[in-house]
């Protein structure tokens, strides 16, 4: 299941790439609807990843190695704010690398989209990105590969990839910014859950901060006014 590793990364690359051959925009023209494709890639992953285990006899838990009880207060509110602390930080230390801008972030993560889809993907992208991206790269990555320092690195370099590619969009400054903003959040990730075989904090952690971007998204899609007024700070 490890080769599994890059398969979001080709599909969002797919999907985008596809998606702008078919409406017929550029790539950026189509880079708002980020969170929507991630919520679909989600879904598919999570598909998948349930498909392989009951092939193989086992289950999803079992490929996150989740064990009720294990999980306390301290370790989720720990856990959430390291990967608060280290994903801002980490994007905004990128931003200065390669747009000599501090803090930068990318204006497409928060674009508007139709009101709608954004009151539905403010429920489904949290609640479908830890079980998918987590499973992905700790279950199938960390858990799966037997060289420990292969086993963090590795999957730490998938998971920090896929966001090159998400949104896609084909410039080398854009897909360096993205891959170093979320390298050193991965790579702290893959350790903990290497060395403590515990998913849940990361995991809730993870979906906590992916709160963040939803609700910025719901507000500039139901007021794509505020969106106007945050590019021109």
């Amino acid at each position: 299941m490890k080769y599994l590793l890059p398969i979001r990364s080709i599909l969002f690359l797919a999907i985008f790439l596809l998606g702008a051959q078919i409406t017929r925009q550029s790539l950026e023209g189509i880079s708002n609807w980020w969170s929507i494709v991630a919520t679909i890639v989600n879904i598919i992953t999570i598909l998948i990843l349930v498909l392989l285990t009951k092939k193989a006899k086992s289950n999803y838990a079992e490929l996150i190695n989740y064990k009720k009880g294990k999980t306390t207060k301290k370790q989720i509110i720990i856990m959430t704010l390291i990967v608060l602390f280290v994903g801002t930080w980490g994007m905004y230390l990128a931003g200065l690398i390669c747009y000599g801008k501090f803090p930068y972030s990318a204006p497409m993560m928060i674009a508007p989209i139709p009101a709608a889809l954004a009151i539905i993907n403010f429920i489904l992208l949290p609640a479908t990105v830890s079980f998918a991206e987590d499973g992905l790269y700790l279950g199938c990555g960390v858990n799966q590969i037997k060289n420990k320092y292969a086993a963090i690195f590795v999957p730490a370099f998938f998971f920090a990839l896929q966001h090159c590619f998400i949104p896609t969009l084909l410039d080398a400054k854009y897909i360096i910014y993205r891959f170093l903003s979320f390298l050193p959040l991965t790579i702290i990730l893959c350790w903990h859950y290497q060395k403590h075989r515990n998913p849940v904090p990361i995991m809730i952690g993870h979906a906590l901060i992916e709160v963040a971007s939803v609700v910025m998204i719901l507000m500039t899609s139901l007021s794509p006014e505020l969106y106007n007024t945050m590019l021109s700070l």
